[in-house]
């Protein structure tokens, strides 16, 4: 009997997860040198086949460029690597001998891994790695568009492992995946937790799972470019960090937000670097084609800028990197406000630093809180000032956001995962790494004595006649508060009784 395609993916999923959690459970038992030895292997194999992954992935999906695809696989094998391969996460992990508390690592179990269409390759390696240096096994469910390349990614760190001497059924990826597998593999009761890179809706799914979920939400992110900045240079990254595989990364930037005084300076600058600066009409015909039905327009996501000008039916210079247009509202009304996965970008233009403030967190509460909002500026106060304004997770300061945001030329977490915390409704802020994929045991000594509980003293009560008196001595208005009467009765019944 031929089963239909969803029936078919939803078994391949169930099949994988009870192979992945057999798997795990033997790796649970690895050493720290054992889990290292692994990693490393991985890595090398990343790589190597760093460009043929590439490839694959656009020519499968049709997003970005071969060069940045492997440059992005490159940064998941050797960058994100190099940040973890020295990291803990075998046995006692941490000892504070102040304290007397040993902190023990613990996998989590089984991953649950979704992964994009714009970042399928880089997202495997990158996944798998943290996964197994937390001594878990994972399960992916690749987006429809990227199957093969995802699923090529997924076998090579496969293969990779168990030549390094991990157990066979580590890794595994759905073959044809389908959305009622993505959600089997979501709720199944083998799957211990989720890592989720998607679009919103995928997103909300996970956290809806009712499973533990670490994922991300969009990155409509703003660039404030302070009158202190050094134009040359900020145009210089924010183009680099915008054409790179022509926008795919949800940390690129998507608006700049300029000080007038020195707008001028910055546009010379962004034209030197291959910026083309489109005129009403041709704004609006671009305008035209960033959405369809209320959403971004997939036909436009990790292309040329020659090619969005096709499809916008405007002739640009063959040279030309980005495409910006200057803009002054924000919403859905103004579709180059939004979130753009392509080499386009909104322009503002603001009087001062409280006007550019505002309008960064406007573009932000449109579709990016939480995830990532860059500042190019030489005044440590304006930017200590805009880190603690802006609603977002990471404050990029004179580097590319795209670049910044992930750790390639910044000193945070090198990943591919980039929480929101909960301005952007995520369970954490942080640049996914190991470190959320295996829970901590506390090892606690006791360091002091608890005091021993001492029996409570009973009040006496003031009697029927005792409170008829006070009351009697009360209504003759002579001055004295109840408790002065109350130490009078009791001191003459103690006389009395003496």
């Amino acid at each position: 009997m031929t089963l239909d395609a969803d029936l078919y993916s939803i078994q391949e999923v169930r099949t994988s997860l009870t192979q992945a959690k057999e798997a795990q459970k033997k790796l649970a038992t690895y050493s720290q040198e054992q889990i290292d030895a692994i990693i490393a292997a991985m890595s090398k194999a990343g790589v190597e086949a760093a460009e043929r992954l590439a490839a694959m992935a656009v020519e499968e999906t049709g997003f970005g460029n071969i060069p940045d695809k492997r440059m992005k696989n490159l940064f998941a094998a050797e960058s994100v690597y190099a940040s973890i391969k020295d990291v803990k996460t075998v046995g006692i992990i941490r000892k504070d001998e102040e304290n007397k508390v040993w902190e023990v690592a613990q996998p989590v179990g089984v991953v649950a891994g979704i992964v994009p269409s714009t970042n399928p390759t880089s997202t495997v390696i990158f996944k798998s790695m943290i996964a197994i240096k937390a001594r878990n096994a994972i399960v992916f469910s690749p987006h429809p568009s990227a199957a093969a390349c995802t699923l090529a990614a997924a076998r090579l760190m496969a293969q990779a492992a168990v030549q390094a001497g991990a157990p066979e059924g580590l890794i595994h990826c759905v073959s044809k995946p389908t959305l009622p597998a993505t959600n089997e593999l979501m709720k199944h009761k083998l799957t211990n937790v989720i890592l989720a890179t998607g679009g919103s809706p995928m997103v909300k799914a996970a956290y809806s799972s009712g499973k533990p979920a670490y994922g991300v939400g969009p990155g409509n992110v703003p660039v404030y470019i302070h009158h202190s900045a050094d134009t040359a240079a900020a145009a210089k990254r924010i183009v680099q960090s915008k054409t790179f595989d022509y926008g795919t990364i949800c940390a690129s930037e998507q608006a700049l937000v300029i000080e007038e005084s020195i707008k001028h300076q910055m546009i010379a600058a962004l034209k030197r670097e291959g910026a083309y600066f489109l005129d009403d009409h041709e704004k609006e015909k671009v305008a035209a084609i960033i959405m369809v039905n209320g959403s971004l327009n997939a036909k436009i996501v990790g292309r040329s800028p020659q090619t969005i000008a096709q499809m916008a039916g405007i002739s640009i210079p063959a040279e030309t990197r980005v495409l910006i247009a200057e803009e002054t509202g924000v919403g859905k009304a103004y579709p180059l406000s939004v979130e753009k996965l392509a080499p386009v970008l909104a322009m503002y233009t603001v009087h001062d630093q409280q006007e550019g403030f505002a309008r960064c967190r406007e573009l932000l509460e449109l579709g990016g809180l939480g995830h990532t909002a860059g500042i190019h500026a030489q005044d440590n106060n304006v930017i200590a000032a805009y880190g603690q304004a802006m609603p977002a997770s990471r404050i990029p300061v004179n580097t590319g956001t795209t670049f910044g945001g992930i750790g390639a030329t910044t000193g945070v977490q090198p990943s591919f995962t980039l929480g929101c915390g909960s301005f952007g409704n995520n369970i954490t802020s942080d640049n996914i790494g190991p470190k959320h994929l295996f829970n901590i045991k506390r090892v606690a000594f006791g360091i002091r004595e608890m005091p021993e509980s001492q029996p409570i003293q009973s009040q006496p009560q003031t009697t029927a006649a005792e409170e008829a008196v006070m009351q009697a001595v009360s209504s003759m208005n002579i001055g004295l508060s109840r408790d002065e009467i109350k130490n009078i009765i009791k001191s003459v019944l103690t006389e009395m009784t003496s």
